[in-house]
């Protein structure tokens, strides 16, 4: 018997509606339910791709008799953290002050009904004891008398806690006088390059060890210290990040036969991937390989570029124009099963010289790589030139073999950001590449997300079939004005340049602090909820503030728009303070302070007018 999560729009949620647990998204009338009945609240948090989250889903949610305890006990909230990143946000850095341990998904949080303040919480738990982790009805039983019988601890600790999320909300150093783009330091951007390469691994590339993640706005930063245009280039720089890209374009992090990249390797070469791939990570990697290829010439890199499009444009495209949100881990309940081999399979498949040609590359001639039996495709050695034909016949049979197998999951649901993300890297990269195909592919979404995503002047945040609904964040607003800065300086249009212009006010007037500076996760009249996070530090994507401030910065600039720059400085004169003590994981916005730093051309006229075109690049470096 279908719950209350049927009539959503995330296939997340959908995949739990036939549960036997009483699920309710996140919602007043859920939240009116707990206080009603003076239930806790047991809010779980996941994403389609998740391999752990659907682990959990069917040794617990899917069992009757774990059900039952949990509808006995608590009222049960189901989140998309990817359609929600307000409440995983919050969420997570709860989780974290609770326990002193990093979270992630499945996030299990209890929230007590009065005010929604969690008490307990973790991340995965087993059905039965293991992984030295308590059984999960067990834990249950357990919550639900602490409920009962420690209300007032539970009071002070909330009161604690929420003290505790109220710090991590920057405040301003004091009324210094200064306004514009004045008062700003460039010494983190000095301090934030040497942490970043001293965690860089030489061997391998990327940054610390096991598991490994591209840390795209690091490479990023890197770049551009790399592309300097004032002849103070950064060799150390460039080396790290150009090598980390090749390791990754050759490691099995992409996927050799199709294209794109995984979220992430289990291991520090690159070799094996958690194998989801996420349309955030493609986006912004596409324009780092453009860039790369641009600095360096070598022809890895165009590859790289070429075979992610191709995966996108096969993979990932929706009809409409828009693209999916991320294909699954698991096929067939294994995860990796869609991707790996039997070497007696490739064998048979390929003609000997084929097989001889592809069994060097890709390590197939070597011990299995993958749980001790199969083998994942990664490039164990160079290809020489001459074979390349050799190596693209054998590819395009492995290929249409795979493509026979039963498929990952894809969230075929639309993200107003991560569109935005990927639309900004296509555009980038199609300019450098001059790609008009790759130019339509980003037209093509954003006329999506202007037809069915903006509506009565704001932003939506997801769609999916015909509804778009939830109000969009401020990453959704500032990754989209990152992205038309990129489309206006590929192909300007007036059109565009008039939608950037709104996209910016509009986050001005419904996300900015004017009192104290920056720019807050959710609009004005969102919902309240127990936090509201202004953050500065990068995740899995870039800061929003960071992007925002990057956004009114280079449009501001172009358009002559003093009070984009003046909201810009505030946000950076506030985040200051913290980039100088913590400048690791804020590469963004050490871009941003960068940017803002940069000289200004001041022969460069103001563009007053939407007949006036971007220039070929706002800023040397990207």
């Amino acid at each position: 018997m279908a719950n209350r999560l049927a009539g959503e729009t995330s296939p997340y949620l959908l995949q739990h509606a036939d549960n036997p647990v009483a699920w309710h998204p996140w919602g007043e009338q859920a939240l009116t339910l707990a206080r009603t009945q003076n239930k806790p609240i047991l809010l779980s948090i996941g994403y389609s791709a998740c391999h752990w989250c659907h682990v959990m889903a069917h040794e617990s949610f899917e069992d009757a008799e774990v059900a039952a305890v949990m509808n006995a006990l608590f009222v049960n909230i189901k989140v998309d953290r990817e359609e929600r990143p307000d409440l995983d946000q919050i969420y997570q850095t709860a989780h974290q002050m609770l326990t002193g341990r990093a979270g992630g998904w499945p996030l299990t949080m209890f929230l007590n009904p009065a005010d929604h303040m969690p008490f307990f919480g973790g991340t995965y738990f087993p059905k039965t004891p293991r992984h030295g982790l308590p059984a999960f009805p067990e834990v249950c039983r357990g919550v639900a008398r602490l409920y009962q019988q420690r209300s007032a601890d539970i009071a002070q600790q909330s009161g604690a806690l929420r003290d505790m999320l109220a710090s991590t909300v920057p405040r301003p150093a004091g009324d210094t006088g200064q306004t514009g783009l004045d008062g700003l330091d460039s010494a983190p951007i000095r301090s934030g390059r040497d942490f970043m390469l001293r965690g860089f691994d030489a061997r391998y590339g990327g940054f610390g060890g096991a598991p490994k993640f591209p840390h795209a706005g690091e490479l990023a930063f890197l770049l551009r210290r790399a592309g300097r245009g004032d002849g103070q280039g950064d060799d150390a720089a460039r080396d790290a990040a150009l090598t980390t890209l090749i390791r990754m374009a050759e490691g099995g992090i992409r996927d050799q036969l199709g294209g794109g990249f995984c979220r992430y390797s289990v291991d520090e070469r690159w070799e094996i991937p958690h194998f989801e791939k996420m349309l955030y990570d493609n986006g912004p990697l596409l324009g780092l390989y453009a860039d790369a290829w641009q600095l360096s010439g070598d022809a890895r890199f165009a590859e790289a570029a070429e075979s992610l499009v191709d995966w996108l444009r096969r993979e990932m495209l929706l009809p409409g124009g828009a693209f999916a949100s991320s294909l699954d881990a698991d096929s067939e309940g294994e995860e990796g099963r869609y991707y790996v081999w039997d070497r007696g399979e490739v064998q048979a498949l390929l003609t000997e010289e084929e097989w001889a040609v592809a069994a060097r590359h890709w390590g197939l001639d070597s011990p299995p790589n993958f749980e001790h039996a199969h083998w994942h495709l990664r490039v164990a050695a160079p290809l020489p030139p001459a074979q390349a034909a050799i190596l693209a016949s054998a590819r395009a049979k492995l290929l249409a073999r795979r493509e026979t197998r039963v498929r990952p999951g894809l969230d075929d649901k639309v993200l107003t950001g991560w569109n935005a993300l990927m639309i900004e890297g296509l555009a980038h990269a199609a300019r450098v590449f001059d790609r008009p195909d790759w130019l339509a592919l980003a037209r093509g979404a954003l006329d999506f997300l202007r037809t069915t995503l903006w509506r009565d002047g704001r932003l939506l945040a997801t769609a999916r079939r015909g509804r778009a609904h939830l109000d969009a964040y401020l990453d959704d607003y500032a990754f989209l004005l990152l992205a038309l800065t990129e489309l206006l300086q590929a192909d300007f249009r007036a059109d565009d340049l008039a939608f950037a212009r709104t996209l910016a006010e509009t986050l001005l007037a419904r996300f900015e602090d004017k009192a104290e500076g920056g720019f807050h996760f959710t609009a004005d009249d969102h919902e309240t909820l127990i936090h509201r996070p202004k953050p500065m530090h990068d995740n899995s994507m870039p800061s929003g503030n960071a992007a925002a401030i990057l956004g009114l910065l280079r449009l501001g600039r172009r358009l002559g728009q003093p009070a984009w720059l003046a909201s810009a400085g505030r946000a950076l004169r506030l985040f200051q303070p913290e980039l100088s003590r913590h400048p690791g994981g804020a590469a963004t916005m050490l871009m941003a302070l960068e940017e803002a730093l940069a000289p200004v051309d001041v022969n460069a006229p103001a563009c007053t007018d939407v007949s006036c075109s971007m220039p070929e690049r706002v800023l040397q470096a990207r």
